[in-house]
C-alpha cells in the first residue's frame, strides 16, 4: 500500500520516492553524463574545475588555485600535475617571487575547454530540455537559494 506523503522528505502522492531521493537520482544522472562527457579528454570534474578557474581568472599562483578551488594546495598541486600531463597547462616561474610558480591554460587547453563547453551545453538541453522555460527559471532559483 502506497501512502501520500508530503514534501518533508516524505514520500508525494505519485509514489513512495522521497523529494531527496528523486534530487539524487537526478543528481546522479548529472554526474553520471558529466562523466561520459569528459572520458574522451582523461579530464576528471575536478581537473575541470581547476581548468575553468583558469579560463575565467587567468595566469594565477598555485596557492590562489588551491583557494579559488577551496582545496589544499598539494591537492592543487596533484590537479595541476595532471593536467599538465595532458599539455592543457603549463607552469611558469613567477617573475615577482621566485619560489612561487605560476599556471597558465595553454593553447591546447583553452580549446579542450572550449570543446567541453559545447558539450555540456548539449548535455544541460538534454537534461532540462523537458522543462518549460518557467520551470526551468523556477528550478534554477530554488537551486540557488539551496546552494547559498
Amino acid at each position: 500500500m502506497t501512502r501520500d506523503r508530503d514534501t518533508t522528505g516524505r514520500p508525494d502522492a505519485g509514489g513512495d520516492e522521497t523529494l531527496s531521493e528523486a534530487f539524487r537520482s537526478v543528481a546522479r544522472q548529472l554526474r553520471d553524463t558529466s562523466q561520459e562527457t569528459l572520458a574522451p579528454w582523461d579530464i576528471t570534474p575536478s581537473h575541470l574545475r581547476a581548468l575553468r578557474v583558469l579560463m575565467y581568472h587567468g595566469v594565477m599562483r598555485l596557492s590562489e588555485l588551491s583557494d579559488h578551488l577551496h582545496i589544499a594546495a598539494r591537492s592543487a598541486t596533484e590537479v595541476v600535475d595532471a593536467l599538465e600531463t595532458r599539455g592543457l597547462v603549463e607552469r611558469r616561474a613567477d617573475p615577482d617571487d621566485r619560489r612561487a610558480t605560476l599556471v597558465e591554460v595553454t593553447e591546447h587547453g583553452a580549446s579542450v575547454f572550449d570543446a567541453i563547453r559545447a558539450l555540456r551545453g548539449t548535455e544541460a538541453e538534454r537534461a532540462f530540455g523537458r522543462l518549460s522555460e518557467a520551470d526551468r527559471v523556477h528550478l534554477a532559483r530554488i537551486l540557488r537559494k539551496l546552494r547559498d
